[in-house]
């Protein structure tokens, strides 16, 4: 099933390159624009997007004038923006004008995409559920808590992230640098063992009871059984 649609406007390419990987690997279809001119092109297409995560320093557009225009157009599709600039008097022209979120470069690609999904949510144009299920194993993302057989499941923080990439792609290997670039972000700079260290420790606390969910492919990466 495919995600809601996520047109991401922003001229940095390394930049680009990294959200639209993020929110790929989350489950999202995205549209890429490098300029404001081709992000409304795309945006006042007949087809679009569920929401738009938006540079406000374009190149050819000034600022905030990209989201003033889809607005004045009848475009309702949420807006993140993303920004360099942390004055107050900005992030607050950035809401007023029609935002509905606002986030600070450098930022962490797990809050980007924990932020489109709220958005999403809160917009109504949600496809998926905040609560993933693997047979017995639940994860409640609103709640921010795990269990299986019912039964609380007490996981770090590095670990609760990992558990829930594995679930959003249940059924579905991902290798061991999709792990890194997700849960541990592009600037990881480690060795990639911490992988197989953090897996280790995920298996001791999730797999403990039933049949283990958690399948290793060699040489591949990781899988998460669906049931």
């Amino acid at each position: 099933m495919h995600g809601a649609q996520i047109l991401v406007v922003e001229d940095e390419e390394n930049i680009s390159f990294v959200v639209t990987a993020a929110l790929r690997l989350s489950g999202f279809d995205v549209v890429e624009a490098r300029l404001g001119c081709d992000g409304l092109r795309v945006a006042l297409a007949a087809d679009p997007p569920d929401l738009i995560v938006l540079d406000v320093m374009l190149p050819d557009i000034d600022r905030f004038e990209v989201c003033r225009r889809l607005r004045a157009a009848g475009v309702g599709a949420p807006v993140v923006f993303l920004t360099a600039r942390d004055a107050t008097a900005d992030r607050v022209r950035g809401l007023t004008i029609g935002g509905d979120d606002y986030l600070v470069k450098p930022f962490s690609v797990e809050e980007l995409v924990a932020r489109v999904r709220v958005v999403l949510r809160r917009s109504g144009k949600s496809v998926e559920s905040p609560v993933l299920t693997c047979g017995d194993l639940v994860l409640d993302d609103d709640a921010h808590r795990v269990t299986r057989q019912r039964r609380v499941v007490d996981l770090s923080p590095t670990e609760y992230k990992l558990l829930r990439f594995l679930m959003r792609n249940a059924g579905h290997v991902v290798s061991r640098g999709q792990i890194l670039d997700h849960v541990w972000e592009y600037s990881f700079n480690g060795e990639s063992t911490v992988v197989e260290t953090f897996m280790s420790s995920l298996r001791k606390k999730v797999d403990t009871v039933g049949r283990p969910l958690i399948k290793t492919v060699r040489g591949v990466g990781y899988r998460i059984d669906r049931y």
